[in-house]
């Protein structure tokens, strides 16, 4: 009978949270979304980071030839992999703060024949 109650009050409890926490989603939908694409970000560029590497050869390939589009294009892609991979850890870590982007294109297959960028970190998002 005890566990009855005590189950019930949690369900009471979690129904007034989430009706409150329904009540201020419109205030709150902008920040929720940014901190969403912010975490969906960090961990679709840690998961998809090594796509750096087949990114640059065949980008540094149809730029050039195949010997410096391979060599130099596997240097830039460990590179930018790693670069990848860190942005999105720290998007990843610090997303309850909304902030734009470190790397351009934001994922990786936005824009699959355009070199990645870095820019600066923790900027407020432009809404």
């Amino acid at each position: 009978m005890k566990k009855i109650a005590v189950v019930g009050k949690i369900v009471i409890v979690s129904l007034m949270l989430v009706s409150v926490s329904v009540s201020h989603a419109e205030e709150h939908d902008s920040y929720q979304r940014n901190v969403i694409d912010k975490a969906g970000n960090g961990f679709a560029n840690i998961a998809t980071g090594w796509l750096e590497i087949p990114k640059n050869i065949i980008n540094t390939t149809n730029k050039g030839n195949f010997i410096l589009g391979f060599f130099g294009g596997l240097a830039k892609g460990i590179v930018n992999m790693a670069g990848r991979t860190g942005a999105g850890i720290a998007d990843l870590v610090t997303f309850p703060v909304p902030s734009q982007p470190i790397v351009q294109p934001t994922v990786i297959w936005d824009d699959f024949d355009v070199d990645s960028t870095y820019g600066q970190s923790f900027r407020q998002p432009k809404d």
